[in-house]
């Protein structure tokens, strides 16, 4: 075939995609089925999450040379040094699992909607890109239901990473079209070819169509609603995608950060609770309060303690609730980390799993009061609700809704794969974080298992309420799903700080 320069290749917006089901389509990623042109957000994330801050400096350092070579040598050595300075020493497992359950989520948000048009309507999908295979083909197979997955190899030596690709080099250019040829034979040629860029024209050339997509500051990145598969579940710590001045501030906030951490945490914890709620205004913490709470209980008018039942956003809950109130209110929790208990300004209780055993211990501080409990069992940061267990309603009929979410511009307040006990820090450094808490109206008797509904109802329709408040979608998502998404196991593991034989929640 003929090689044609970008003059000669149509946009993407000429290219049909009605009566493609039986064709194959080729893809390049960066610029072509993501709207941005720079794969550098992705390899800090990776750098950040798995090597922490040290290692996002070392990415930082080095990205000069990195783009030095990049625009002025060669794209090849560009990618090379980001390789090496990402990878170096790092775990593969730890890659993957990166790749796994953060990756996901900032890709999602930055598809091409021409390209993704185009792309969905052919029965055979192909990625063929320069960034590390390791990265990408978990998202690429799993959210976008691709085919083939082509990308840059890594080496590894006994389970880590090297910083060095292999042999094959880099994929740009040549290199391109030697591996398309290589995956598909160099008798068959693919219907269509999409790229962006002078070093995709080699494949897009072995194509018998072929499209360019022409870069254009103004295009938004299609709604995450349109996805063949929702993203429910994620993890990470931050929450935007670090560009090189985002990951820049990050790293120059983290020191600031953490010391306005310490301060919130201890002016919640050390303060009386009526005057927490003021503190956290005062230190840049947004508490909304909407709705109007129960009254106190009262042993002396016999009013027995009101169970609220909350969404679970982050294991800060219960303690912005008790901020709300004004006065501290138990939680049961499923677990928490000791630093956690430590520090927290309210009495946590854990529950043990065993039906019956925490059924009568809830049954027991409901005598003595309010309480707290958030009956997914484990965080959501989408916006979805798990479903709920049905626990809470079999032991009270005074039952308060609460319909809790919250805001953060810089750092998730939640993990799944890394120590739980920097949850609260995280969510303290960022610089304004917030959180609404939303009183529903107490839970009428006629809806309850004392008139004769079952206890799987009652959760349903809790679950229901709280979703229509927060326009949330219900999910019959469990704790278990979340963390066979997200770490690979059931949300449990044997420490060393426990008995040998007992196991332990990763966390909330």
């Amino acid at each position: 075939m003929a090689k044609k320069d970008s003059k000669k290749f149509p946009t993407i917006q000429q290219c049909e995609s009605k009566g493609r089901e039986d064709q194959t389509v080729v893809a390049d990623m960066d610029g072509t089925l993501l709207v941005g042109r720079s794969s550098f957000p992705y390899f800090a994330l990776v750098a950040f999450e798995v090597g922490g801050i040290s290692r996002l400096i070392f990415l930082i350092l080095a990205s000069p040379l990195a783009g030095f070579l990049y625009y002025f040598i060669s794209e090849s050595a560009g990618i090379r040094v980001l390789v090496f300075a990402t990878f170096f020493g790092m775990k593969v497992s730890d890659i993957e699992s990166v790749a796994r359950a953060v990756l996901p989520k900032f890709y999602s948000s930055d598809l091409h909607p021409e390209t993704w048009r185009v792309f969905s309507s052919c029965g055979k999908r192909c990625v063929l890109t320069a960034n590390p295979r390791v990265m990408v083909e978990p998202f690429l197979k799993e959210y976008l239901s691709v085919d083939i997955v082509i990308g840059t190899e890594i080496c590894t030596y006994k389970g880590r990473a090297t910083g060095f690709v292999n042999e094959c080099g880099v994929l740009v250019g040549d290199n391109k079209a030697k591996a398309l040829q290589k995956a598909f034979g160099s008798k068959f040629a693919p219907h269509i070819g999409l790229g962006d860029r002078k070093t995709d024209f080699p494949f897009m050339n072995l194509c018998k169509e072929s499209y360019i997509v022409p870069p254009d500051p103004d295009m938004k990145p299609m709604g995450q609603d349109k996805l063949p598969k929702p993203i429910v579940f994620h993890d990470g710590r931050l929450v935007q995608k670090p560009s090189p001045l985002m990951a820049l501030m990050i790293i120059l906030w983290i020191p600031v950060g953490f010391l306005l951490a310490c301060l919130r945490i201890a002016a919640g914890a050390l303060l009386p609770m009526p005057l927490v709620y003021y503190a956290f205004w005062t230190l840049g913490v947004r508490v909304i309060i909407k709705g109007n709470p129960p009254l106190p209980a009262r042993k002396s008018t016999g009013r027995t303690g009101v169970l609220f039942i909350c969404s679970h956003r982050t294991l800060l809950d219960p303690i912005f609730l008790s901020t709300a109130l004004g006065r501290p209110i138990p939680a049961v929790t499923y677990s928490l980390s000791r630093l956690s208990e430590i520090i927290s300004p309210i009495k946590t209780v854990r529950l043990s799993r065993d039906r019956i055993t925490d059924a009568n211990m809830i049954k027991k501080l409901l005598q003595e009061g309010d309480l707290v409990i958030c009956p997914e069992g484990t965080t959501c940061r989408e916006p979805f609700l798990l479903r709920f267990s049905a626990l809470f309603a079999e032991l009270t009929n005074e039952l308060v809704p609460v319909a809790m979410c919250n805001k953060m511009s810089m750092f998730h307040g939640t993990t799944a794969r890394g120590w739980k006990g920097m949850d609260p820090f995280y969510f303290f450094m960022n610089p304004s974080p917030s959180y609404e808490v939303n009183f529903l109206n107490k839970w009428p008797y006629e809806l309850t298992c004392k008139a004769g509904k079952s206890s799987h109802d009652v959760a349903n329709y809790i679950q229901r309420t709280i979703a229509a408040t927060l326009s949330y979608e219900c999910t019959n998502f469990t704790r278990k799903d979340k963390y066979m998404a997200l770490a690979g196991n059931d949300g449990t593991v044997t420490t060393k700080s426990e008995f040998a034989s007992k196991k332990v929640t990763t966390g909330c």
